[in-house]
């Protein structure tokens, strides 16, 4: 893996400036993920998935990542208002990713993977590219393409079958369950405490949102869903599904190489 900020300029500057270069932007959050594991999941696992794609590809490289989020929202993290949970307003995440994109740009980019790992992030992140594409084309730079992806997105019904044989409660439900328990305990062990786990049923939820919002509506460990089933094995299934299924992707939109590893199978 190549590190952006570890490089020397003028080494960047031969990298970025190639026809086939890709930056990957780590896009996640401070936020509180259950009394099991540390704060900073959001930010630790799409960097982790970016910096193993890149071994798939020529020329690409991981920047450091956007470690603060939009506002955690109840239904899909828990809520803003626990403690440790650290946010960002949506302006403040849209310019910021308006910026990076367009200083990339500057430097000679023309391709670059936002990874996000953080579901409140998406469309500001979307809302970003979108200003900085038109900023650029009033500069003249009319070449720049920008893919967005959420990691969770390349797991596909074989694996959840796989990994949630009791079923699937759906990733809305997932903040600080099985599959991030998962993908830590595999990557980053030392920062999950699997005896701290509180094994309780699927968060309920009305089926709309009320503002402020009603914090007896989440359960008490901050998780939507228990992590009791989590395991290291299963966090190494998501990761090569995860690893495979997005090399894939991004060498099918940026890069021509025909040699697909057996990994790059796509959606599993």
């Amino acid at each position: 893996m190549t590190t952006l900020a570890e490089l020397d300029w003028q080494t960047y500057n031969e990298m970025v400036t190639a026809p086939d270069s890709i930056i990957f932007l780590p896009i996640g959050a401070l936020e509180q993920h259950g009394p099991h594991m540390s704060m900073n999941p959001d930010v630790l696992i799409p960097q982790a998935i970016a910096g193993q794609v890149c071994c798939h590809l020529d020329n690409a490289m991981v920047a450091p990542p956007i470690t603060y989020g939009y506002k955690s929202q109840q239904q899909s993290g828990g809520g803003n208002h626990l403690p440790g949970t650290t946010s960002l307003d949506g302006i403040t995440l849209t310019q910021t990713i308006r910026d990076v994109i367009k200083e990339f740009a500057r430097h000679g980019a023309r391709r670059i993977v936002m990874m996000n790992g953080h579901y409140e992030n998406s469309m500001f992140v979307v809302e970003g590219i979108d200003l900085a594409i038109r900023e650029l084309g009033w500069a003249g730079v009319d070449d720049i393409n920008v893919m967005i992806l959420s990691y969770w997105d390349f797991v596909g019904d074989t694996t959840i079958e796989r990994l949630y044989p009791d079923g699937f409660t759906g990733w809305d439900l997932e903040h600080g369950g099985v599959l991030e328990t998962s993908l830590m305990l595999h990557l980053y062990p030392h920062l999950v405490d699997m005896s701290k786990v509180v094994d309780h049923e699927p968060a309920m939820f009305p089926p709309y949102d009320m503002f402020p919002v009603n914090p007896e509506l989440t359960p008490p460990s901050g998780t939507l869903s228990s992590a009791r089933n989590a395991s290291r094995e299963k966090g190494k299934i998501l990761m090569d599904v995860c690893v495979g299924g997005i090399a894939h992707a991004v060498r099918e939109k940026f890069q021509s190489s025909p040699a697909v590893s057996a990994l790059e199978t796509g959606v599993a």
